[in-house]
């Protein structure tokens, strides 16, 4: 259950959890008894934010589509409309604008802008449009947990910037990042070991996205002064409206899919002008897999999956004290090296005859097949089933090694896949690789 708005070009706006993962979605409109059909045009996990479509001409008859306002100033007033938990009929809750920063959003685990209300935000209340004057100041999406009547909308210029991605390209395709980790230059021991000079405030580059167009045209330890002609002061924040401030990643995900951003930086004592083409940067171990469902790969008993969020998710609440430790810090740390690379691990071992003893290797993830170090999934799939030796090697992590018969192995593979009553040894999408794979060879 969620809260929505119609929005114009005949359009519902919700949040994306309120529909994630979904297989029927209908809608009520206030006032009314009667349940609609409703699809899901576009999802935006990343920002929290959802595009609903219904074809019902009775559906539409009245209704009027909410304009959407500015971001609202500090202790100015809006009211979030909802149906949250508690009961059937519409809520309408009060409350100030206490803060506008850059916040992590939970749903989709990034950071963007949003506005923190003291008005509770309560489940069900979620999708539901905050009021100030007649416009829409933001959509309610989360609250504080463990704190009393703090709650946070998401602004109208990342509402705004999701549904013309969606318009322009069809689909969403997300927000824009340099992809870069940048460090603040407040010591002023670091701003005179890289030759700042006075009054030359910005941060500091330390690493740098292989897959970003970043990586091609700065270096680490450039400094970056200003990006499109915004100063950055030396903690990372650029100005924002009246005497408030705001980390200038607020500057970069508001840019479209592929803009150029101006980049003013130092490198070696010298200042440069360079221009940087921006784009969404998926990283290397994804946050979450909404709306499809994991890949595996199953061979001999032994369980593939590529390293997600989730996954180390599934050790609890703590998970990041409970979850293997190098896998952790690599979900969090480590950077793609390639396009669609994927750090794949062999999750368990369903055990038999064929894997004994290789039960305590699960958790590590697999670097090479049979001497070929291995980019994702899929390619260690094509290697399996693909080989042509008599023995499968595996390398995994730690120097552990893996080795199988290959034709015993296949007859073990349908062996526990019966015991276990697995019906494939790959996922659906593995196979449409499989199949694709085969067609253009025959081709």
């Amino acid at each position: 259950m969620g809260s929505g708005f119609v929005i114009h070009g005949r359009k519902i706006l919700t949040n994306a959890h309120v529909v994630a993962d979904h297989s029927f979605v209908l809608v009520r409109k206030h006032g009314s008894p009667n349940k609609y059909r409703a699809q899901v045009k576009a999802v935006g996990h990343e920002c929290d934010l959802a595009l609903l479509i219904v074809d019902s001409h009775e559906f539409w008859d009245g209704m009027l589509p909410l304009e959407f306002g500015d971001i609202p100033f500090l202790q100015q007033a809006v009211a979030v409309v909802g149906y949250p938990q508690g009961g059937d009929t519409i809520s309408v809750t009060k409350g100030v604008v206490s803060r506008v920063e850059p916040t992590q959003y939970v749903h989709g685990a990034s950071q963007l802008m949003a506005i923190q209300i003291d008005a509770a935000i309560n489940p069900g209340n979620s999708g539901g449009p905050a009021i100030m004057g007649n416009k829409v100041a933001g959509v309610a999406f989360q609250n504080l947990s463990g704190a009393e009547n703090i709650g946070y909308i998401i602004p109208v210029p990342v509402i705004k910037h999701f549904i013309s991605d969606v318009e322009e390209n069809g689909k969403y395709i997300g927000f824009c990042s340099l992809g870069l980790s940048c460090q603040t230059t407040e010591n002023v021991h670091l701003r005179n070991h890289f030759g700042m000079q006075r009054g030359m405030t910005g941060v500091l580059v330390n690493k740098i996205n292989p897959l970003s167009d970043a990586y091609r045209v700065l270096k680490k330890n450039d400094i970056i002064l200003s990006f499109d002609g915004v100063p950055i002061a030396n903690d990372g924040t650029v100005p924002f409206r009246n005497r408030e401030r705001i980390t200038f990643d607020h500057l970069v995900s508001m840019k479209k899919l592929n803009e150029k951003a101006v980049v003013r930086v130092m490198r070696d004592g010298q200042e440069l002008e360079l221009s940087i083409t921006l784009q969404p940067i998926q990283p290397l171990v994804p946050v979450h897999q909404f709306d499809k469902l994991p890949s595996y790969y199953i061979f001999a008993g032994l369980v593939f999956v590529p390293l997600t969020q989730p996954y180390l998710h599934e050790y609890g609440e703590d998970w990041y004290n409970a979850s293997p430790r190098r896998l952790c810090e690599r979900a969090l740390r480590e950077l793609p090296k390639k396009e669609n690379q994927q750090l794949v691990i062999l999750s368990q071992v369903l055990m038999d005859d064929i894997n004994a003893g290789y039960e305590r290797l699960a958790d590590l993830q697999v670097l090479k097949v049979n001497g070929t170090e291995i980019d994702n999934l899929e390619h260690l799939c094509q290697l399996v089933e693909n080989c042509t030796k008599d023995s499968l090697h595996f390398d995994l992590d730690d120097n552990r090694v893996i080795v199988l018969n290959y034709e015993t192995a296949k007859i073990a593979t349908s062996r526990i896949l019966t015991r276990h009553r697995i019906p494939s040894s790959m996922s659906a999408d593995l196979i449409d690789a499989q199949n694709n794979l085969q067609l253009t060879s025959s081709n």
